[in-house]
């Protein structure tokens, strides 16, 4: 599932081709897409609407309309957001959704296991209570204080923690075992059991690995691309992820992977112990 780094590096390709466009139509080819409304509503409420800029709320992407309205976006598991440049352009099997403008150009929404949804927010305060999120990782309100309050007496693990959208948004698998790694922190350490050092430890880890991931553009492990098609280059910085039985980078351990809350985790059994 595309996490923060990804949504991020989408909205970056995105935001200069279509700020300033104005919609013309939607097509959509799978209503299952669309949350809360029609096919033929969507239209109405887009049809003549200026994007007026692009934002991102945790894993969810955001366009803001001219009428103070806004068109979001969860990618979920495979979805992408292409733009194209050409009037007339192919769709592929798994086009669920194409935003057609005036300019003749447009952003094609596919999506293969069919997840990923499309929202309008008449108003931000719709859209704040619709998706309920956390802190963003970033916010300067989130210090090591406040983190360390967060995860005083919590009894799920660090890593169940990390991934609940509600505490902090735009974590999800990836980045959370990179930054529990970083950090020395086992996964399924209870996560009331950090210390302040710790706690403070593994914000840095997870805010490092995160700015990471954007500058390098996403991690591309099977369907992530940005909004020109192009894949990230974060899979070759990975140091637990998916690097079950190969040595850790650090201490030359074999790597290993646990399943927490039906999740897996990769780890390094001397680095995290």
């Amino acid at each position: 599932m595309p996490e923060l780094p990804e949504v991020e590096t989408v909205r970056r390709s995105l935001a200069p081709r279509i700020v300033g466009q104005v919609f013309r139509s939607v097509d959509v080819d799978f209503p299952g897409c669309l949350e809360g409304l029609a096919p033929h509503e969507l239209n109405e409420r887009l049809r003549g609407r200026c994007v007026e800029g692009t934002f991102r709320l945790g894993k969810y992407l955001g366009f803001s309309l001219d009428s103070g309205a806004s068109l979001v976006i969860h990618l979920r598991m495979t979805g992408r957001l292409i733009f194209c440049e050409a009037t007339h352009f192919e769709k592929t099997e798994y086009t669920r959704a194409v935003f057609h403008f005036v300019s003749g150009k447009a952003v094609r929404f596919d999506d293969q296991r069919k997840f990923g949804r499309v929202m309008w927010f008449a108003n931000q305060s719709s859209l704040e209570r619709r998706l309920a999120l956390g802190y963003e990782p970033f916010d300067p309100r989130l210090g090591e204080r406040e983190f360390s309050e967060l995860l005083s007496g919590r009894r799920r693990s660090i890593k169940s923690f990390l991934l609940d959208q509600k505490h902090i948004a735009g974590i999800g698998n990836i980045y959370a075992d990179e930054g529990l790694f970083r950090a020395g922190i086992a996964p399924w350490r209870p996560a009331g059991t950090l210390s302040q050092a710790e706690a403070a430890r593994l914000l840095k880890a997870v805010r490092e690995v995160l700015a990471e991931g954007i500058e390098y553009k996403g991690t591309s492990l099977r369907d992530y691309v940005d909004g020109d098609g192009r894949k990230g280059g974060f899979q070759e910085r990975l140091r637990v992820y998916g690097r079950e039985g190969k040595p850790c980078c650090l201490c030359g351990a074999a790597v290993e992977r646990v399943v927490l809350a039906g999740r897996s985790s990769f780890y390094c059994p001397r680095c995290q112990a």
